[in-house]
């Protein structure tokens, strides 16, 4: 009878509700990105993204943490692309839900808000795709983003403009978006180094759609090309204008998005030979097996095709994932901090990152990528090559920037 009591007694432990909770734990992550507004369309399919991650990583059994499996859940926050509701969203998240690990931000003004503040905070950010460089040059070291900087981007941009034999090249580009107007600097520089001249800057707002007066006026100037930069709305407004005042001569541009975005605003025949030069974000032709097998998810889960900057957030999460492995814990962020810091590329990633004395962050918890020409043909973006890019040399320059 004392056997039998033993028995029962540890078969009644065993399907206790305690032990139950302890097999099932849950590591609840925050993400905050813009979900309405202008920044949607970055926004949207970066929650997409990190949505499957998470269902791919808990069907697989979750995160192995020491002993214990964790499935991953998700608290999610519209920040509309808006600074003051993106610090907001960013005290909820900390404060009132208790989450550790932040991911999401798609957009500059808004992340750079919150990435002022979270040196402060016991917390850790994981950006995706907005690219102001003040977002990790200030050197928080919770701060961790898997989009490179806009200019150095820009740098190699320019270089490839001047090589397609452009010598006078005109700008329309927005203003007051650091994003677009470090991408922008760095171009002009790398452009005139190698000899060539532009012609004139013309800016626009961020909630402007009618570019036409801009054009106008750089096309009196008679340059070899133009350069169109901005959100991919008013991108994609830009280069239906251009077409629709007869600009026959090469345009270039700066802004992501997938095909079917350009194509909701401008035709195809106003969009064949534009040239998109940008950091290579998700391709599944230009990027492997991995790209090919999340295009494949993504479509079959959402119905659509995964929009460029889509990956750097689905990145994150596997990224998350490796660094907390790594760090055999969930709650010691200095020892997830240490994980990020010296983590290898995880080999579920979807990008091709350019890794830095062998990590996948630098110092300052930036990541890099290859920078790639893409061009606008029968309708769809193709994959025309790669460019030049030094992420070791801009890495150490990153390191004296202070902005």
């Amino acid at each position: 009878m004392r056997r039998l009591g033993v028995l029962t007694i540890a078969a009644a432990i065993a399907f206790s509700p305690l032990a139950t909770r302890a097999a099932e734990k849950t590591l609840t992550i925050g993400v905050s990105d813009a979900l309405s507004g202008g920044g949607a369309v970055y926004g949207v399919p970066e929650k997409r993204a990190i949505d499957l991650a998470i269902e791919q990583i808990n069907a697989a059994g979750g995160i192995a943490v020491g002993k214990d499996k964790y499935k991953l859940a998700a608290i999610v926050y519209d920040d509309k692309a808006d600074p003051t509701e993106a610090t907001n969203v960013a005290r909820k998240l900390i404060d009132r839900d208790g989450v550790k690990y932040l991911l999401g931000y798609c957009c500059s003004a808004s992340t750079g808000a919150v990435a002022s503040i979270i040196g402060r905070e016991d917390a850790i950010m994981l950006v995706g795709t907005a690219g102001a460089r003040a977002i990790t040059s200030a050197g928080h070291k919770n701060v961790f983003r898997t989009r490179p900087p806009g200019d150095y981007t820009g740098d190699a941009a320019g270089r490839f403009i001047a090589s397609q034999g452009v010598k006078r090249l005109g700008v329309v580009a927005a203003r007051d978006v650091a994003l677009f107007t470090q991408y922008r600097d760095a171009l002009i520089k790398a452009f005139e180094s190698e000899g060539g001249k532009v012609v004139a800057v013309e800016t626009f707002g961020g909630q402007d759609r009618d570019m036409t007066a801009q054009l106008t006026k750089v096309r009196g100037l008679e340059p070899d090309a133009y350069f169109i930069s901005g959100y991919v709305e008013q991108v994609a407004f830009a280069h239906r204008q251009a077409h629709e005042l007869g600009i026959k001569a090469p345009r270039f541009g700066f802004s992501g998005g997938s095909a079917a975005q350009f194509l909701r605003v401008a035709s195809a025949e106003a969009m064949e030979g534009v040239w998109d030069l940008i950091a290579i974000e998700f391709n599944a032709e230009a990027l492997g097996e991995n790209a090919k097998n999340y295009a494949k998810a993504y479509e079959a889960k959402w119905k659509e095709y995964p929009t460029p900057n889509s990956a750097f957030a689905y990145d994150q999460v596997y990224v998350l994932k490796a660094a907390l492995e790594a760090a055999g814990t969930v709650d010691d962020l200095e020892a997830v901090k240490k994980a990020l810091r010296n983590l290898t590329v995880p080999k579920e990633v979807v990008l091709r990152y350019l890794p830095v004395d062998g990590k996948m962050f630098d110092p300052k918890g930036q990541a890099y990528i290859s920078n790639g020409a893409f061009q606008f043909r029968n309708g769809n973006w193709v994959f025309v090559k790669e460019l030049p890019s030094d992420a070791a040399a801009y890495s150490k320059f990153f390191q004296t920037v202070r902005d």
